[in-house]
This record gives structure tokens, C-alpha cells and sequence, in this order.
């Protein structure tokens, strides 16, 4: 859903606002007959396919900020998932809400539409912090969001929240995650603030999977990087990763915690290289054996495609992963958890090497006969990670 009321200056998500999102001129209601017309064929050639196919045991509303949409429409929109792509029971139901009281959305009628589990982007709980970072909502809209959510029957409710920002002290980071935990939330995602530039990456092309960055966002973007050290990045998350085993919320994914049963059944998806389907500009989809698909991030490319007569599906790209690469991303995804992987994977040859390297240098152990991430992989896997690919390329 890539609709926002304003766009923060760290935001790489495909995002639209001002009128575009809301007004007599907002695209909201072309966009979601669009998104109708693509979550049809998509299900058309799924069911076109051999074998069958169970229903979707997890559906997840991200943005943009899905919570804008009135809750008749996310109700519409998940009877359509229903009916094209049938739901299993229990199945987990996430929408993404901001805090501000103008942006978390009808959460009684989310919950009445299907909604199990609200994932909320608190990002910080210090003014200072917010106002650098763009964000519209104070620290007192989290915890009355969050207790909203709760009255309204939502059975799990995460808040993501961010590190390494600029003026951020282990002080400031400590209220911030006192504060959610105390709010009582079920799961917290820490990402550290990332500033790539998506042009200077190839990404933002016609079929590209990013919209460029505004000038003043990359200006932004260059003034927060100087401000940004790596150590210091290290010790908050040393500072999360122990605060929230504390509070009785374990680490399961390298920026991920959660209470016991309110993992994110939908990212687990992503991290065990399942299959899963995506619809709307920028999404990736993934068939669980090689083939992995994204929609181009241009929404008036995406709502003419789909509102042709025929529809046809929107501009995008694919990539087929050779058995190579497909082995080494799912040795990295699986690193990625706190299970690690079992011996088998880990004994692969362009596995096992990076592995040892790993192992003489404190960034993986062995648990049951499965290797694991140390706290101190963790904060260095992407150098682990980069050697399994290194190797899988070679291979």
C-alpha cells in the first residue's frame, strides 16, 4: 500500500503522498481496483500451475502506510485474498500503522476485517530523534496506539524502532526500548538506519524496483552519514539484544525479537526461503526454488497496466537463481535465525569454509549440531555472509 501522509528523508519503500494519497486527487481508490485486477492473475496463473497449491497461512498489508485505508477497503481487499487464495486456519493477518492519532487507522474495524497482528513504526520514543528523522507522531501516540490496538482485540502487536541515528546516546536508545517494552508489545524489530542510494545502485529505472531520491532527502541522507559510527552501532544493539531477553522477548532473527509465539509467522516465510506471492508497485515474489519476480515501483505504469482492457500485468523484472546461488542464500537465511542450520548445509563445501573462518574468529558456534550465530556474528555477519556468497559463486 504505498501511500503516506509525508515521506520521511531515510525512506527507500516505494511511497506516494501528498495528493496523490489523500484528497479529491488521491489515486487510492484507482489503485486498489489495480491491485484487485493483479492479485486475479496472479491467482490465475498460480492455479494454471500443476499440483494445487494450500491456502496463504499468512497475509501482510505493508506500505507506505496501509492503515490510511478505511477499513472497508482492507475488509474488501482481504474477502478478495479470501476468495482468490483461501486463508488457513489461524492464519496470521499483519497491517503496518504509524503511531500519530491521524495515521493508525480505524483498529477496531482492521480487527473485524481479519487483522490479527498490527506492526507499528514507532522508530523512536525521543522527540529530538523524531523530529531528525521526519516522523509526524510523539512518543505518547506509541503507548496510546498500542493500547488502542489491544482494546480493539488484536491479539499481537510489534513496533519496529531504529538505531545508529544521528544524536541517538545508549541513554536516549535504552528510554526508547524500555518504553515499548513497557507500552507491552509482543515482538520489536531494530534495524539499524540504513542510507543507500538506490540510483547509484541501478535501482530506480523504468522497471526498477525504487523511485529516485528527492534531492532534499539525499541531502539529508549525506549530513546523517557523518554522523553515523559503526562501534556506536554495535553497542546499542549489544543494548537491545540483552534489554529485551530481559524483558522475556528472545532474538529468533538477527534484527528481531519477540515473546514466545508472536514470531512473525510471515517473515519466518521469507527466511526459510518459502514461497511467497506479492502484489503492488515494488513488491518481490519468490516460487521457493529459483525464480523471484518484482513489480516496477512507477504507480501510473502499474494502475494503466492493470486497468487495460484486458488487464495485463504490470512492468517489472525476474531473475532465475542457479543452484549455486540458491544454495547460498539459503545457508544465509538460515543463519540469519537463532536455529542456524544443520550439519548437512553446514558441511557443504561452499558453506563450511566461510564456516571455520567464522568459528576461529568467535562469529558462529555449534548447538546441537547446528551451527548458530554468536552475538558477535551477528553484528559482523555480513562479512560472514559475503564469503558464503563468494564461495557459492564459484562453485
Amino acid at each position: 500500500m504505498p501511500f503516506c501522509l509525508s515521506i520521511c528523508p531515510y525512506c527507500d519503500f516505494v511511497v506516494y503522498a501528498g495528493r496523490t494519497a489523500r484528497g479529491p486527487a488521491s489515486r487510492v481508490e484507482a489503485y486498489l481496483g489495480a491491485l484487485r485486477a493483479e492479485l486475479d492473475l496472479r491467482a490465475d496463473a498460480l492455479d494454471a500451475a500443476p499440483g494445487g497449491r494450500p491456502p496463504l497461512r499468512s497475509v501482510y498489508l505493508g506500505g507506505g502506510t496501509p492503515s490510511l485505508l478505511p477499513a472497508r477497503a482492507v475488509g474488501t481487499l482481504l474477502d478478495h485474498v479470501r476468495r482468490r487464495y483461501g486463508l488457513a486456519p489461524g492464519a496470521e493477518v499483519t497491517i503496518e500503522a504509524n503511531p500519530g492519532l491521524d495515521e493508525r487507522g480505524d483498529l477496531a474495524g482492521f480487527a473485524a476485517a481479519g487483522v490479527t497482528r498490527l506492526s507499528l513504526g514507532a522508530q523512536s520514543l525521543h522527540p529530538a530523534e523524531l523530529r531528525r528523522l521526519g516522523r509526524r507522531h510523539s512518543p505518547g501516540d506509541v503507548a496510546d496506539s498500542i493500547s488502542a490496538a489491544r482494546r480493539a482485540g488484536i491479539r499481537s502487536i510489534s513496533a519496529d524502532v531504529l538505531y545508529d541515528v544521528p544524536g541517538q546516546t545508549a541513554e536516549t536508545w535504552r528510554d526508547t526500548l524500555h518504553g515499548i517494552v513497557d507500552a507491552g508489545v509482543d515482538h520489536v524489530s531494530a534495524y539499524a538506519l540504513t542510507l543507500d542510494d538506490p540510483q547509484a545502485e541501478g535501482l530506480t529505472g523504468l522497471l526498477g524496483d525504487h523511485l529516485p531520491t528527492r534531492p532534499g532527502a539525499r541531502a539529508w541522507r549525506a549530513r546523517a552519514r557523518e554522523e553515523q559510527d559503526e562501534d556506536r552501532a554495535a553497542d546499542l544493539y549489544a543494548i537491545a539484544d540483552a534489554l529485551l531477553a530481559d524483558a522475556g522477548l528472545g532474538w529468533y532473527e538477527i534484527s528481531n525479537w519477540a515473546r514466545p509465539g508472536s514470531e512473525s509467522r510471515h517473515n519466518l516465510a521469507y527466511w526459510r526461503h518459502a514461497a511467497y506471492e506479492a502484489a503492488g508497485p515494488g513488491a518481490h515474489a519468490f516460487d521457493g526454488r529459483s525464480l523471484r519476480r518484482w513489480n516496477a515501483a512507477r504507480l501510473d505504469r502499474y494502475v494503466v497496466a492493470l486497468t487495460s482492457d484486458p488487464p495485463e500485468l504490470p512492468p517489472g523484472g525476474e531473475e532465475r537463481l542457479d543452484p549455486a546461488t540458491f544454495a547460498a542464500e539459503e545457508a544465509i537465511l538460515g543463519l540469519r535465525l537463532r536455529d542456524g542450520i544443520g550439519a548437512e548445509m553446514a558441511a557443504r563445501e561452499d558453506v563450511a569454509e566461510a564456516l571455520g573462518w567464522g568459528r576461529e574468529r568467535g562469529l558462529v558456534e555449534d548447538h546441537g549440531g547446528r551451527a548458530c550465530l554468536t552475538l558477535r556474528g551477528r553484528l559482523l555477519s555480513n562479512e560472514l555472509f559475503g564469503r558464503i556468497l563468494a564461495a557459492g559463486a564459484s562453485a
